[in-house]
């Protein structure tokens, strides 16, 4: 009989189509993470550059995705929880940057802004697009998910906040995004982290063996 033939290979042909996926994925958000950080600095924005550093974590969440994927679900949830705790430490970090330029910060360049982000938003779209159907797989689709989800939000609020910067003349709207940028990464890391955890603790009932 031709296994085939039947479902039983249906997962490995979804996890070739997924790899495909995030292939093309962090191809994009390589290319998005050198684009933002160079517009960052030309414009002088801080939301630009916590989103460009978003990128480059994306990249990373998707590499260790694809050094996962086809795994036991306990695997593909430590990983999970690892990169639960490294978007945490992301959104810290971008906490921290944006309180520091709300003390030292200057006026941005409002249309660098607004075009970069327009750039970005498209990007983050097509790959969300890809990814929708796998959402909800598991913690570590589900992670995967929630960053190019979060990044199309922080797009359309990097954009808002070059309009901000623009009508106001202040520094205010993109600091103001900045911090929901941060807020957001820190409210992903959690759901991550606590879908993560419960995976872990069903992994006796799921494989019938202790976990580790």
């Amino acid at each position: 009989m031709n296994c085939c033939d039947h479902d039983c290979c249906e997962p490995a042909q979804t996890d070739n189509r997924y790899r495909r996926i995030l292939w093309a994925a962090l191809a994009v958000n390589l290319t998005m993470f050198g684009v933002e950080l160079v517009a960052s600095i030309i414009a002088g924005s801080v939301s630009l550059r916590a989103d460009a550093l978003d990128f480059l974590a994306d990249a990373a969440n998707y590499a260790v995705a694809l050094a996962v994927v086809g795994l036991a679900l306990q695997w593909r949830a430590r990983a999970a929880l690892l990169k639960g705790g490294v978007m945490g430490l992301f959104g810290l970090w971008v906490a921290a940057g944006t309180i520091h330029h709300a003390l030292t910060g200057t006026v941005p360049h409002a249309e660098v802004m607004g075009g970069i982000g327009l750039l970005a938003l498209a990007a983050n779209l097509a790959v969300a697009g890809l990814l929708y159907r796998y959402r909800t797989a598991d913690s570590q689709a589900m992670s995967v998910w929630l960053c190019t989800r979060n990044d199309c939000i922080a797009n359309l609020g990097v954009m808002a906040a070059g309009a901000g910067v623009w009508m106001s003349g202040t520094p205010w709207p993109d600091i103001l995004v900045a911090a929901v940028i941060a807020c957001l990464g820190l409210s992903s890391a959690a759901q991550v982290v606590r879908r993560a955890r419960q995976e872990l603790r069903d992994a006796p009932v799921l494989f019938g063996v202790p976990a580790e």
